[in-house]
């Protein structure tokens, strides 16, 4: 029917405006008789709406004619809840009680490409980049003589970087060009100054190459990556887009978009264990708890609980599936005591799921709404989760009584989606240092952590949060 239609219109300005009727009704069919909402790509709009709920980029280009019908149609659709079934954890009431005492303390800029991904290791701040740098600079934003960012690895093919961990000396990278890179951390105790002399030594690529000819001459180790197409299990065959350290630091876990994760023993980088088609899309996320559970987040709108059997073989076994996005699952992060697990996808929606009265089975508890856009990272220091979305806000949830949350703060300031988040708390400002530092007292008693996020505009920006 696409094809009859489109050649019988011949003008270009007609061919244009039956382009975006025909995808506004393949959204509207998708949202009425499937029940999945989109995930719109991140977007440049010169016009700025009160509303981004109302505005999606199919439409942007519609003729004037039939903008007031599809501006009702739009706005009947992206006004609804993201997720209807879920109830909300925020009251209405609550969306109004922001946090006053918050403020950005520090705009990191000067960086040449997209912040990808931030990582905190003692003093300094780790920072990802779309170009493939890995920058360092002292994470205190007073910090004058040394808040500057410095490259401290590269490699010649530039691909992106798309997660940082960090173990003793080792620092551990992910890349777009199926890889994962180990540096030797040399930071000339502490100098950063120093560290600019010389990059980072890459001593291992991941996987190793004892690894690959260990495996490269017998046939069981090789799996079918596509059509005609193999390659041996221990190979990531897509962008790796996620890592985690395990509890006892023994192991590092990788996430793919090729739908595996695999298990890497530290200590020598030798693949332990491929679960290959964990999930039926790309692999965007992976959380890690202290009793061995491995939650994966997919673009197939699941989230796998997996946990290693006890034998001879001790391999991953799925546990349980937990669906109710009905977008990809961008983002995963675990409460401190791993009791609770937080997920946040395209549908604007971030589902908070706790443990059953029996202690082992999760269970939705609800939603936390506010995002306009897709949540694209999110992150948990102490009783606060942080959640960073494509709207290019930051937000700051509580729990409050029973299982009801309050947005204490929105963080407004980047000009592109915030892409990543790390936090910490701030031991400059905090209660227990009340005695010995005489900034300590400026908001009262409380606690007070830092956010950095940092976005697509290539800004990372340090924000300052006190909390009573």
């Amino acid at each position: 029917i696409f094809d009859i239609l489109y050649k019988n219109s011949k003008q270009k300005t007609k061919q244009d405006s039956f382009i975006s009727k025909f995808e506004l009704f393949l959204t509207i069919f998708f949202k009425q008789k499937m029940g999945k909402i989109p995930c719109p790509l991140p977007f440049q709009s010169k016009q700025k709406s009160i509303n981004s709920d109302q505005f999606h980029p199919i439409y942007s280009d519609l003729s004037s004619s039939s903008s007031l019908s599809l501006s009702r149609s739009s706005s009947s659709l992206y006004s609804q809840p993201s997720l209807p079934s879920v109830p909300s954890l925020t009251p209405l009431s609550t969306h109004s009680e922001l946090l006053s005492n918050t403020f950005c303390a520090s705009t990191f800029t000067g960086l040449s490409s997209s912040v990808f991904c931030l990582s905190l290791a003692g003093k300094h701040l780790y920072t990802g980049t779309s170009n493939g740098e890995i920058l360092l600079r002292n994470k205190d934003p007073l910090n004058q003589e040394k808040n500057h960012s410095i490259v401290v690895a590269q490699k010649q093919s530039k691909s992106s970087v798309k997660s940082i961990v960090i173990f003793g000396d080792k620092l551990f990278t992910a890349h777009q060009d199926h890889k994962i890179r180990v540096w030797k951390i040399d930071n000339h105790d502490d100098d950063i100054e120093a560290s600019n002399q010389n990059y980072y030594r890459c001593i291992a690529t991941l996987p190793t190459l004892n690894d690959r000819c260990m495996r490269l001459f017998s046939a069981k180790n090789y799996v079918e990556v596509r059509r005609h197409k193999k390659c041996t299990w221990v190979h990531h065959v897509d962008t790796v887009s996620a890592l985690a350290i395990s509890s006892d630091n023994s192991l590092l876990y990788s996430a793919s978009w090729d739908r595996t994760f695999k298990i890497w023993r530290i200590s020598d980088f030798k693949c332990l264990e491929s679960v290959w088609n964990a999930h039926d899309d790309a692999i965007n996320a992976i959380a890690l708890s202290k009793n061995g559970y491995v939650y994966t987040g997919s673009a197939d709108m699941k989230i796998k609980i997996w946990k290693k059997e006890q034998g001879e073989k001790s391999i991953h076994t799925l546990i349980a599936t937990l669906e109710k996005h009905k977008s990809s699952v961008n983002a995963l992060a675990l409460s401190t005591d791993d009791s609770v697990l937080y997920s946040g996808a395209c549908d604007r929606s971030i589902i908070v799921w706790e443990k059953d009265s029996g202690g082992d089975k999760m269970v939705v508890s609800g939603a936390l709404r506010g995002h306009t856009k897709a949540i694209l990272c999110l992150c948990v220091v102490d009783d606060l989760v942080v959640s960073g979305s494509a709207d290019k806000t930051v937000r700051i949830w509580k729990k409050g009584i029973g299982k009801s949350y309050s947005c204490l703060a929105v963080l407004e300031g980047h000009n592109g989606p915030v892409k990543c988040l790390t936090a910490s708390l701030d031991n400059s400002n905090s209660n227990s240092n009340s005695n010995s530092n005489s900034n300590s007292n400026d908001f009262g008693c409380g606690n007070s952590y830092v956010v950095y996020s940092g976005s697509l505009d290539c800004d990372i920006k340090v924000w300052k949060i006190w909390v009573p």
